[in-house]
């Protein structure tokens, strides 16, 4: 459900993390947590930046407590990124959901999500019900969340590329002149 490579963005170095919805509904388990660790564990031995993009639904509920225990594993990864100064961009696909959206997929240095994307933690009727009130039309997609500044930008996925390297060649860490 996460697969993990190395290379470039037009010349920039970057660990590149892709969650795959198409499995198992990109549910993130042990497996999903170990493996965006060894990306971000990757881009701090390169110095480069670490990309994931995210599409979930969620924590893997057949694994229990182990699948929860990924959410903090993989906080802790975003932090060391952030201590060693190595630039961690998110791109939320649709959809982003659930402990993903609690954990790793919020926590970037830059969110860009995808137009229409839809991105939130719990879904809008179980919202409505808990506080008891409406919610306004499309709350949990892209383009309201940059609205409202809880996303970056809002880019086309013919876009994207251009998109990051423009991000990487920014924020990457530069060796002293």
């Amino acid at each position: 459900a996460f697969t993990v490579g190395s290379g470039a963005i037009d010349g920039q170095p970057a660990v590149v993390g892709v969650q795959d919805f198409h499995f198992m509904g990109g549910s993130m388990g042990m497996a999903v947590g170990t493996a965006f660790c060894a990306g971000a564990e990757r881009a701090l031995t390169r110095k480069c930046a670490y990309v994931v993009v995210t599409a979930a639904g969620g924590a893997r509920m057949q694994e229990g407590i182990l699948s929860l225990m990924q959410m903090p594993k993989a906080t802790v990864m975003t932090r060391r990124l952030r201590e060693a100064g190595l630039p961690y961009i998110v791109v939320l696909t649709d959809p982003t959901t659930g402990g993903v959206t609690a954990s790793y997929a919020m926590l970037g240095d830059v969110h860009i999500a995808e137009p229409g994307a839809l991105i939130g933690f719990a879904g809008q009727r179980v919202i409505q019900d808990t506080i008891r009130e409406q919610l306004p039309e499309g709350f949990q997609r892209a383009e309201y969340l940059h609205k409202h500044g809880m996303v970056d930008r809002v880019v086309h996925r013919h876009k994207l590329r251009d998109e990051l390297a423009t991000l990487l060649d920014y924020m990457q860490p530069r060796a002293a002149a």
